[in-house]
């Protein structure tokens, strides 16, 4: 009767071991499924950084014949845009404040 037991134990081991390996199969598949992608994410995006790179280039010598100078109107914008980002990121905190303070009055309702 203890040989039969511990057969059935070590054929449960066996196939769990055998799962196991299946799933450390499919990820590392998956991992290397995720490296191919992160490689073509990079080459992506260093062949449009330099796009933008050359189009940078273009407007500002575009604007240099129209007698406009590009690196100040570039340098509005950013500034510009950073002003938004800091406007969006005060009305986050604020209402992340007034959540707070909402929360602070109920648990202080509820304790009294």
């Amino acid at each position: 009767m203890g040989l039969g037991s511990t057969a059935k134990k070590i054929q449960a081991l066996s196939d769990r071991a055998e799962a196991m390996y299946r799933q450390v199969q499919e990820l590392q598949q998956r991992i290397t499924n995720l490296e191919e992608e992160v490689d073509d994410t990079h080459d992506t995006v260093s062949r449009m950084d330099h796009q933008l790179t050359e189009q940078r280039a273009l407007l500002l010598a575009i604007a240099d014949e129209h007698g406009l100078d590009g690196e100040e109107i570039l340098a509005q914008a950013a500034i510009d845009e950073a002003d938004e980002l800091a406007a969006e990121d005060e009305g986050e905190a604020d209402a992340a404040d007034a959540t707070t303070d909402e929360s602070d009055e109920a648990s202080e309702a509820s304790v009294e």
